[in-house]
């Protein structure tokens, strides 16, 4: 695949992407594992985790991984710039129209509607991370304790994210001891 192509590709998916980083994976899936058989379930299911938990924007750190694993370090810098292009220049334009659009009915229902949307489409992300994970009694505890972590004690996602990090560390280490 040309450096061109993986652009193009990227703006494509950019131009699309609405709502987040949680809505590439069903985009990324499609485009390159199922149409284009690129890159691997398991690849995307990796790539979109450590997207999640590096800092930035996890649309760009995705499309980085992708662009690297398919064209090096060149893919991954084109697949970022490609990601972030169309993006970008909406919002030079609605920045400088902005106070215009805020009060326009028209606007605040196609919002609304690209609002559902999302929502549907992060179910979905959901779904299919949660159907490629391997899925066992310590992941059933990390999750449990996870959303407690969240939820009842209130500790941040940063704080939460990198304390089951190290958790993940310490149990991959313990399983290999005993191996």
């Amino acid at each position: 695949m040309s450096l061109f192509k993986l652009f193009l590709i990227f703006t494509k998916i950019g131009a699309i992407l609405l709502g987040g980083g949680y809505v590439i994976l069903p985009i990324i899936t499609s485009e390159f594992v199922d149409k284009r058989k690129l890159v691997s379930h398991d690849d995307v299911i990796d790539y979109f985790a450590l997207a999640q938990s590096l800092p930035g924007i996890i649309a760009a750190n995705m499309s980085m991984f992708i662009g690297y694993k398919l064209r090096g370090k060149w893919g991954a810098i084109i697949a970022m710039l490609g990601v972030t292009f169309v993006p970008f220049w909406c919002i030079v334009l609605l920045a400088s129209i902005i106070s215009t659009l805020i009060n326009n009915s028209y606007i605040q229902g196609a919002l609304w509607g690209v609002g559902v949307s999302v929502i549907a489409l992060i179910m979905l992300t959901v779904r299919e991370m949660w159907q490629k994970s391997k899925r066992d009694n310590f992941f059933y505890t990390i999750f449990i304790l996870t959303l407690l972590t969240l939820l009842i004690f209130k500790l941040s996602p940063i704080q939460t994210i990198l304390l089951f990090a190290l958790l993940g560390v310490g149990y991959k280490k313990l399983r290999e001891g005993k191996a």
